[in-house]
């Protein structure tokens, strides 16, 4: 238990974690960069920032989906 209140104490990095969802997302990471990652992120900001990926990605989804019906295409 202390080693997660450790870890949920280490300084913010948006941009390494940002990163590192990104890379989850796109489903291809070394395992160097992966080892990395788990030693120096935050995990609760990796969980908020990929939610918040997540999130994005629906809502692009469905205005894809919106437009190409809209458009005529799909009909």
């Amino acid at each position: 238990m202390s080693e997660l209140r450790d870890a949920t104490k280490r300084p913010l990095s948006p941009w390494q974690t940002l990163r590192a969802v990104a890379w989850s997302f796109f489903g291809v990471r070394r395992s160097a960069d992966y080892a990395d990652d788990v030693a120096k992120l935050n995990p609760v900001h990796v969980v908020i920032a990929g939610l918040v990926g997540a999130a994005l990605f629906v809502v692009a989804l469905v205005l894809l989906v919106r437009w190409v019906i809209a458009s005529g295409v799909a009909g």
